[in-house]
């Protein structure tokens, strides 16, 4: 990321202020909610436990993902809501943010497996990361959704 203009922020909701979790929970209602059409419940209190990795232009984030520590309901950890702002795609920042979120996730949850919920046509961007699929496609709010996994300590080259 050295090259880029952005800096990485990794942070709990509880480090977060009200205008950054205003403009992360905007980002991600602007894209998930708006452009794709799709309603749904965006605050579904699992940011609460999440770490939110941000890539920051001055204070206003470009792309965020949250991480899902492993729980009740996993045993994996779980990286989701993986969004680029509008005004700033074409720029790699979905590669530069799934490099720094796996990262997060290797230094504090390692030897835990990573998982998420792919967009299926965003599947073979997340396979260039090392994650395989490991359900069948099924539709979660109206989009073809599939389940992938990332075997422990990054057997991917590259990373």
């Amino acid at each position: 990321m050295a090259d880029l203009p952005y800096r990485v922020d990794v942070r709990t909701m509880e480090t977060l202020s009200a205008h950054d979790l205003y403009a992360l929970l905007k980002m991600r209602v602007d894209v998930f909610v708006v452009e794709q059409q799709c309603a749904y419940p965006e605050l579904d209190g699992k940011d609460l436990d999440a770490v939110h990795v941000r890539l920051m232009e001055g204070d206003m984030p470009v792309a965020a993902a949250r991480i899902l520590p492993p729980g009740k309901a996993s045993a994996t950890v779980k990286i989701g809501r993986v969004v680029v702002s509008p005004d700033h795609r074409g720029k790699r920042l979905g590669e530069a943010l799934m490099r720094e979120a796996i990262a997060v996730c290797e230094r504090q949850f390692p030897e835990i497996q990573i998982g998420l919920s792919a967009q299926r046509h965003l599947q073979h961007f997340y396979e260039s990361f090392g994650f395989q699929p490991v359900s069948a496609v099924y539709l979660e709010d109206g989009i073809a959704h599939v389940d992938m996994l990332r075997p422990v300590s990054g057997a991917k080259d590259g990373l």
